[in-house]
Formats: C-alpha cells, sequence, structure tokens
C-alpha cells in the first residue's frame, strides 16, 4: 500500500484522491504533485519509491528529471532577458549568434526558434553524444544545418533541437549558460529545487526512472491493423528518414541515457532539467503573480509570450499542437485546467503549467515514464484540480 506524504488545503482532497489513484490505478511508482494558488501552496504531495531498483523511498526532496518540461523553465529565461531589453524576441537570431545566418537562416527571428517554426529540428550528420554534452560542438552543427522546411510557414516539435537553439541565443544575449541563468535569476530568488545541469553534491537526490512500453506497439503491427487515424503516424515511426524519427536522432547513440551522471551533469536546456513537483508549480505562480514578493515576468511580457503563435499539425508529431512562444498551449489532449493555461509536458507523463484565469501553478513528476496514449495521469490530477477550483 502506497503512503501518501504531505499536505492538501480544504477543498483540494479530490487531487489527493486522484494522486493516490495514479499509483493504485495507474501504474505510478514515485511521484509528487504541487499546486499553488493565488501564490500559496494548496497541494504537496509525494508518495511511492524513488528507486526501483533499492526501494529507497520518495520523500519531500526527492529529485526528478522532467524532460521536456524543462522547456517552460527555458523559455522564462528567454522572456526574463527580453523584458529587460537584452533580447528582441522579434530580431533575427543572427544577431546574436552570427554564425547561424549560415544556409539561408539569416532572417529566422528568435520568435520562431521558441515557437518551433525554424524547420530546424534535425542534424544531417548527427554528432556523437559525448560532443554534444560539450556544447560548442553541437551549436556549431546547428549553425551550419540547412533548414527541413521554409520557417515560418509550418511548425514542428523540435524535441531536442530547441534546447540547443534557444540555449545559445540566451547565452550570447546574457553572457552566461542557461543553466547558470536559471540558478541565479529563477531558483534563487523563489528558493526553487530546480537545476539545468546537476551539481554534482545534488545527485544522490535523484530518482531513478523505470519505462513502461506502450499496451501495444503498433510499429510491429500490420499496417491495415492501425487505426486509420494513426496510420500517418505509425508509417513515420516506421521510417528513420522520416522528421518525426530524425528530431530524436541528433546524437549517435540516439537513445540517450538520461539516468547517466554525464547527462545529468550536462545542460541540456529542451529536456534534462532535474527538480521537484514544488519547484515547477512555484516558478509557475511567479510568472502569473507574486509568490514571497518575487514575480518573474510583467503581466504584458506574459500575455505575449502565451499569444498563440503556431496550431495545426505538427510536421514531426504529426498531430494536432499549440504553442506560444516557448510555451505549449492547451489542446484536446492536454487540457490543463482550462483555455487560458500555458506549460509544457515532458516524455514519459511530466506536466508543469500555469492558469492566470484560476490563479493556478501546477507541478507533477514521476519516475515511471510511460509510452503512448494511454498514459492518464497527469490529465487526472489536472482535472482534479480545476473541479476544486470551480
Amino acid at each position: 500500500m502506497t503512503t501518501i506524504d504531505g499536505e492538501v488545503a480544504p477543498g483540494f482532497e479530490p487531487v489527493r484522491e486522484a494522486f493516490l489513484a495514479n499509483f493504485t490505478q495507474h501504474g505510478d511508482i514515485g511521484a509528487a504533485v504541487c499546486v499553488y494558488q493565488h501564490g500559496q501552496p494548496v497541494v504537496d504531495l509525494c508518495g511511492g519509491v524513488a528507486d526501483p531498483e533499492t526501494g529507497r523511498p520518495w520523500t519531500r526532496d526527492t529529485l526528478q528529471l522532467v524532460y521536456s518540461a524543462t522547456k517552460g523553465a527555458t523559455a522564462t529565461a528567454a522572456h526574463m532577458l527580453a523584458e529587460r531589453g537584452m533580447l528582441d524576441i522579434d530580431a533575427p537570431v543572427a544577431r546574436y549568434w552570427p554564425e547561424f545566418a549560415a544556409n539561408g537562416k539569416a532572417d529566422i527571428p528568435v520568435r520562431w526558434l521558441l515557437s518551433h517554426q525554424a524547420g530546424l529540428v534535425a542534424l544531417d550528420h548527427p554528432l556523437p553524444l559525448a560532443e554534444a554534452l560539450r556544447w560548442e560542438p553541437m551549436v556549431a552543427a546547428l549553425a551550419a544545418q540547412r533548414i527541413q522546411w521554409t520557417p515560418g510557414t509550418a511548425h514542428g516539435y523540435h524535441g531536442r533541437t530547441w534546447g540547443w537553439l534557444v540555449g545559445e541565443v540566451i547565452r550570447r544575449a546574457a553572457g552566461r549558460s542557461t543553466g547558470r541563468f536559471f540558478a541565479e535569476e529563477i531558483a534563487r530568488p523563489l528558493g526553487l529545487d530546480f537545476f539545468i545541469g546537476l551539481p554534482e553534491g545534488e545527485r544522490d537526490r535523484v530518482s531513478r526512472m523505470a519505462y513502461r512500453p506502450p499496451a501495444v506497439d503498433l510499429t510491429a503491427v500490420p499496417a491495415e491493423s492501425v487505426p486509420e487515424g494513426l496510420r500517418e503516424q505509425v508509417a513515420a515511426w516506421r521510417d528513420p528518414n522520416s522528421l518525426s524519427n530524425r528530431a530524436f536522432a541528433v546524437t549517435n547513440p540516439a537513445a540517450i541515457d538520461f539516468d547517466s551522471p554525464e547527462v545529468q551533469a550536462a545542460e541540456l536546456p529542451s529536456s534534462n532539467g532535474i527538480g521537484t513537483a514544488r519547484a515547477l508549480a512555484r516558478m509557475y505562480a511567479a510568472l502569473i503573480g507574486e509568490v514571497d514578493g518575487v514575480r518573474l515576468l510583467a503581466p504584458e511580457t506574459l500575455a505575449s509570450a502565451t499569444k498563440e503563435q503556431a496550431s495545426g499539425k505538427d510536421q514531426v508529431m504529426l498531430l494536432p499542437s499549440r504553442f506560444g512562444t516557448g510555451y505549449m498551449l492547451p489542446t484536446e489532449g492536454n487540457a490543463m485546467t482550462g483555455p487560458q493555461a500555458f506549460g509544457h509536458t515532458g516524455r514519459g507523463g511530466s506536466l508543469a503549467f500555469a492558469d492566470p484565469q484560476q490563479g493556478i501553478g501546477f507541478g507533477y513528476v514521476m519516475n515511471n515514464i510511460v509510452s503512448g496514449s494511454d498514459d492518464v495521469r497527469a490529465a487526472t490530477l489536472a482535472e482534479a484540480v480545476r473541479k476544486a477550483v470551480a
């Protein structure tokens, strides 16, 4: 029987029930969820096992790698620079990063990097992972890379490359890396337990991930047996040259061991943020209002950052997606808590977002990485929050 630790404010008891159900019905091993409302914590829960191999319990201080939920933290850093006049989101990337102008990219604005419209989702020649982790070889390769579609005419999820692309613009504009900027300008003022580039001394607090494959591997069944609405997507998964595969194969090997100390210590601003649900909820709460006297973005900056920039069919995922300038926006498959919400998911189930209409900052992290569309854990938690505030 999983023990749930933490606190829930009156009225938010359904979130505790949904969190427990994630363990008893939906396969959670170790997890945490936190909700802020109007700058104050109203849910802060954790439970389960942080390391399935040793049985180490999940505690309030357990850190979890959140994959692409990192993008929300990185986007926040970019918009803080913009608000300070250090970065013009509508200026060409080449203003800050002159080498980027190669191969017809001179006019691509920073905004299109953030909103997945730049057409730079893959590399013609993937780099050895060790070089990619060093940073400079990867940004040099991306600067020289040709585009995969005419920028601004379509959007497609830059799952891996986004971090180096946006991260290099931040580095050039701020004079320091994304991880350092986040640590000094966001984590420190808010007291966040969240890192882009894990310090060596924090390694023992990180959970170990488990990986659950989809209930049915659609790439292994006859094409005529694949549901019609998924056939294009499944065909792309089967094609090693499709953008759907190449977007996640920019390193050699393509599969990255995110449990490894080398990967966790590197800065991958698209995908290796490590922290707590509490840190994510607190960060998003500080985007929409004050948290202990700290607000990260002015209302007008936030309104611009969360205005829809791209929607419709995603050229990589081959499903509908919506993006503001760096943040994901609600869709039918990721409703968050309402139409004004914004945030970011992470591979396998993590989710962090804010809902300014409801005053909500939300963070959910877990170590059972679930593939496929049958994962309902984050959605049921968000729905429980929505009902609680309604």
